[in-house]
């Protein structure tokens, strides 16, 4: 059984992009992996949440990983992968062998359930134990809080209904009339893995969906919307949507799946029955199933304790850390909720963790990290971070 230590610095909450990310850094100016700091991650393995997605999913233009920061030195990069393979297993074990290669102590299976205020430290509850610290990072992402609007009659409806968190594979709905709602890319690829597997498929979303015809988003698309997001977690306000303020790429996969009719969007229904879907006209089809691929929310119900949110409905962060209590670090939200994102929010939060441990020595290795991203040279380096909103998923 994984055990964890009882007192350390730093507890980084999620092994996923983020967590390993600031993980990494702050092993590079000094705060020891598996001395001073320690990540506990609930995943049975590594890969964070992309090891829970469907079989399916390819790495791809639409579904994009960025390498964890110093990964080519680990002998490994996700430019040269394998897109034949599952998403999940490539992932999987391409962070399995960053943690070992760096040698970063990740704790799991160890859920946690609370984090507590207890006078000048913090304590993190966990399923295999408690951890006393000083700063945590929470880097838990949104997997584990998958959103499901409420619609009238969906408690009544009969059939199967499924989110995007525990969508598997097609085949589950082969023969049924599937109904499936939300207008980001993973409600877009579920349309076109049940084309030909499912009898029938309805499309629904609560906005036209906005696809690009360039088939990448555009960088002014991008800055609004990371701009948005970054707004929103200062002012401590619900997060908004990523894909409602950029778009959709319009590749050309999608675009001959629009020519098919596979792609053919209606308004948001009215209400669901026990067997059928009714549109606002009072039209009704009977579906069998329905598959929800509506986003998610941050997962920071294990903050609670903390009285973190603010009356707005959301958390409010400056500069890496929460308002209401600067021990509280977060990576991976807001503005930084994506692969490319995480990556370069973690080398400023590692900073900002090390200066809140109340550090005054000299960060013990300073030599440059590769570049991540390359800025085409028309693109102010302001902008950089900014670009993470071309990779954003879900809506």
């Amino acid at each position: 059984m994984v055990a964890v230590p009882a007192r350390v610095d730093v507890v980084v909450i999620g092994a996923g992009q983020a967590g390993l990310s600031v993980s990494y850094y702050l092993q590079r100016i000094g705060v020891r992996s598996g001395v001073d700091q320690v990540v506990v991650d609930r995943g049975p393995g590594p890969g964070g949440a992309w090891q829970h997605r469907w079989g399916a999913l390819r790495l791809g233009s639409a579904h994009r990983v960025h390498d964890l920061p110093g990964m080519r030195r680990a002998g490994i990069t996700f430019e040269t992968a394998d897109r034949s393979r599952p998403a999940r297993d490539v992932v999987s074990e391409y962070y399995g062998h960053y943690e070992r290669f760096f040698g970063l102590d990740v704790r799991r299976p160890a859920t946690v359930a609370a984090v507590f205020d207890r006078g000048a430290d913090l304590v993190v509850r966990t399923t295999v134990g408690e951890i006393t610290s000083r700063v945590v990072v929470n880097a838990t992402g949104t997997w584990g809080s998958p959103f499901v609007p409420y619609y009238p009659g969906v408690r009544d409806f009969a059939g199967r209904q499924v989110h995007t968190a525990s969508y598997r594979d097609a085949a589950d709905f082969a023969g049924l009339r599937v109904l499936v709602v939300g207008g980001g890319t993973s409600a877009i690829g579920f349309l076109l893995e049940l084309e030909g597997v499912a009898s029938t498929t309805y499309w629904s979303t609560r906005r036209p969906v906005d696809y690009l015809d360039q088939g990448t988003l555009d960088l002014e698309a991008a800055v609004g919307a990371v701009s948005q997001q970054d707004d929103a977690a200062r002012a401590g306000t619900a997060l908004p949507s990523i894909v409602s303020g950029t778009g959709v790429p319009k590749t050309r996969r999608i675009a001959s799946a629009i020519q098919r009719g596979v792609l053919a969007p209606r308004p948001m229904f009215d209400h669901l029955e026990r067997d059928a879907v009714v549109w606002p006209d009072g039209s009704r089809e009977r579906i069998d199933a329905v598959v929800w691929a509506t986003g998610f929310r941050p997962d920071i119900r294990h903050l609670s304790p903390l009285r973190l949110h603010e009356k707005a409905g959301g958390v409010q962060v400056t500069s890496g850390a929460a308002e209401r209590d600067p021990r509280i670090f977060f990576a991976g939200y807001g503005p930084t909720a994506s692969t490319i994102g995480a990556n370069r929010a973690g080398r400023t939060l590692a900073r900002q963790v090390f200066a809140a441990l109340g550090e005054t020595t000299m960060p013990v290795d300073t030599a440059p990290e590769p570049t991540v991203l390359q800025v085409p040279p028309d693109e102010p380096p302001d902008h950089v971070a900014q670009l993470m909103a071309r990779f954003f998923t879900d809506a």
